[in-house]
């Protein structure tokens, strides 16, 4: 047997095993939150590993492979948690350049309104949308950068924020918060 099909087999058989374990294991390590959810963690861990499975040596110790993989996630999003709480005044910057791309407006001539509309628009997005908008828009990460992170092909990264900028020009025109 292959090592990729190997691995997999052993990913596979462990996750379906234990996934009530693993998912009360990211509980007793996070908050549950909008950002931070235990389901949430334990499918990305498990479609980064299963993506990457043909990438890794033989697995011998499952567990302690997956465990240190979830907590290694978890330490990620507590340091980016704790990161994001200082620059919430550049993220407001960097809220006002976005209004210009939906609004068309020059910078600075918005209104409270909006601003706060455009806040409450992205966060009821769909998370899938709401992170690329986020790590794209307000991060300023690349295409290239998100794809080599999470697996997910540029294309469809581009075609996940033009279908949120979409969203998100909807959602503003049908509160009457920008005009057509």
């Amino acid at each position: 047997m292959s090592v990729e099909s190997e691995n997999n087999k052993k990913l596979k058989d462990f996750f379906s095993e234990e996934y009530q374990s693993l998912r009360a294991y990211a509980n007793s390590k996070i908050e549950a939150t909008v950002n931070r959810d235990a389901e949430d963690i334990i499918q990305d861990v498990a479609l980064k590993l299963f993506t990457r499975a043909n990438t890794y040596s033989p697995i011998n110790n499952v567990a302690g492979f997956v465990y240190n993989t979830i907590r290694n996630t978890i330490i990620d999003i507590m340091r980016s948690d704790k990161r994001s709480g200082k620059r919430t005044e550049f993220f407001d910057d960097k809220l006002q350049e976005f209004v210009g791309q939906i609004y068309e407006a020059p910078k600075n001539q918005y209104s409270e309104e909006l601003i706060v509309g455009l806040k409450q628009t992205i966060n009821e997005l769909k998370p899938i949308y709401r992170d690329i908008i986020i790590a794209v828009d307000f991060e300023g990460y690349t295409y290239k950068e998100i794809s080599l992170e999470t697996g997910i092909p540029t294309g469809t990264l581009m075609s996940h924020r033009h279908r949120a900028l979409a969203i998100l020009h909807k959602q503003l025109e049908t509160k009457k918060l920008i005009k057509t």
